[in-house]
Parts: C-alpha cells; structure tokens; sequence
C-alpha cells in the first residue's frame, strides 16, 4: 500500500491538467473516495489563497484500480468572494468524474452547528480490522469475498454500531464510526481537505443498507456510487479521531441516500456530506 500522503500529492502536467495514482483495494474498480479526494486536491492546487467551502461530485463511469487518473481543471469563475473550479477525471481519455468546487475567502459571521451525539468513544469501539477478522473467518478458505480489501488501510477506523460494514447487526437507519489517518499529515491544507474528503466515502451506502439488514459485504448485494457531496464548515485537522454520523433517510428504486456528519473529538462539526447510490440485489 502507499501512504496517504503519495496518494494526494499529484504531479503537475501543466496547463491545469495533474496526475493522479490509484492503488488497489482488491476490487477492479478505483475507490471513489480517491478519485473525490484527488480532484479536489487538484482543484486546490489552483486555488492557493482560499479553501473549499463545499464540492458535488457525480460518478460517470467506472475508474480502473490499476491505472492513472488524469485530472482536468477548468476556472469557471473569479469572483470578489468566491471562486469555482470544475474538475474532470480522466482515464484513457473517458471521463469518470465530473466535480465543481467553490472556495470562500474567510469571513467572520454568525456560527452554530448540530450537538455531536452522545456515543462511546474510540477507544470503547472495535475497530475496523477486528470487525473484518471476525467477518473473513467465517468464510469458506476459496470464499472470493476474501479478496475484498480493508478500505481502512489508511486510515485507522473504530465503529460505534459493529454491524455497520459487516453485517449481523438489527435493522435501523443510524450509523456512526470513527476514523483517523494511520500515519501524521502535515499541515497542508491540499492534504488534510484531500483526506477528509477521501475518508467521507466510508460508510454513506453501507448506512443506505442497515435499514434492509443488508451489508456491503453480501454476496447478493452490488453498489456503485452515483454523486457525493461535501460541505466543509470549520477547520480540517487530522490529529485525532473523527466521528462520521451517518443515516439514511430513504431507499427506493435501487438507490439509497445517506447524510453524514462529521465531528471532531472535542464536538466541533467540521464537515457535512450527502451521497446517492445504487444498491442492487443480484438477479433483479
């Protein structure tokens, strides 16, 4: 596995154009969440004076696990406060992502936010490997479901409901774990928005599932990603543990919609996000 940090740093090809490296997670396709991340940071590297205040990102077609990504900016607008990107993802030429980004430059203001809820912390939740161990040993040795790679690789993640990602767990429309980088990153806005962002594709259609009983893990179950949003509403650190509040409001016509929230340790909402997938049972 590379590190975090090789994954968000892109090379530079100029005229608005960087290069992007995938990494495989056991499956053919790209993660998403990579493909989020990396066009956002691509959009930042020509943003330098101002941060992302939200991006909406659709998935256009499936990405290649082992190939490049090339990643194409377009300045659409310059304005006084705000300024907006418009990012494709490329590979071979075919485009897999389309995302806008809008920059703010900082104001003060009126400020609230949601309560963080009241969940154990990260230190009384299992964590993530645990779960998948205790999942991947009630396989059959040939099971190809075993190839199905940790998505925590990078990233260190501690789940409040343990049925979330696995399966086993009573119906309901709720879902909460925590998460951090399993290695420090410097502090680069370009790095910590980028991991952020990567990190909120955790979960949004694994939560679309609970209320049905149903795991991203079934062998019944296929989903893809169809758009991602992001709000970033206060300062991005990766220090410590995150919370990702997620539920799921409605599921219908084989698309599942997700809403997270995502709290620092201390309760501070730094992020908001939304997610549409579709979520099929095979043979229908």
């Amino acid at each position: 596995m590379p590190k975090l940090i090789d994954v968000l740093t892109l090379d530079d090809a100029g005229a608005g154009r960087f290069l992007g490296r995938t990494h495989d997670l056991g499956r053919a396709r790209a993660y998403g969440g990579l493909v989020i991340a990396q066009a956002l940071a691509a959009g930042m590297r020509t943003v330098p004076d101002r941060l992302p205040h939200s991006l909406h990102a659709y998935f256009l077609a499936p990405g290649d696990a082992n190939a490049g990504v090339e990643y194409v900016v377009d300045p659409v607008r310059e304005g006084r406060s705000f300024t907006v990107r418009r990012v494709q993802a490329l590979q071979d030429g075919r485009a897999i992502l389309a995302m806008m980004i809008s920059f703010h430059e900082a104001e003060p203001g009126l400020d609230h936010q949601d309560p963080m809820p009241d969940v154990p912390g990260p230190d009384d939740c299992p964590s993530d490997a645990e779960m998948a161990r205790r999942y991947f040993d009630r396989l059959a040795p040939d099971d190809p479901r075993r190839r199905a790679a940790n998505q925590a690789q990078l990233f260190e993640m501690r789940h409040v409901y343990p049925g979330g990602f696995f399966g086993g767990g009573p119906p309901r429309a709720h879902n909460a774990f925590w998460f951090r980088a399993v290695e420090p990153l410097a502090d680069d806005p370009v790095l910590l928005y980028g991991a952020l962002a990567y990190a909120s594709d955790f979960g949004p259609m694994a939560t679309a599932l609970l209320p049905h009983a149903k795991a991203p893990v079934d062998d019944d179950i296929r989903l893809t990603s169809i758009d991602h949003a992001i709000w970033f509403h206060r300062a991005v650190t990766m220090d410590d543990w995150l919370l990702n509040d997620l539920s799921t409001p409605s599921g219908q016509g084989a698309r599942g919609l997700s809403f997270g929230r995502i709290f620092t340790r201390d309760g501070r909402l730094v992020a908001s996000t939304a997610q549409e997938g579709l979520m099929r049972q095979a043979g229908r």
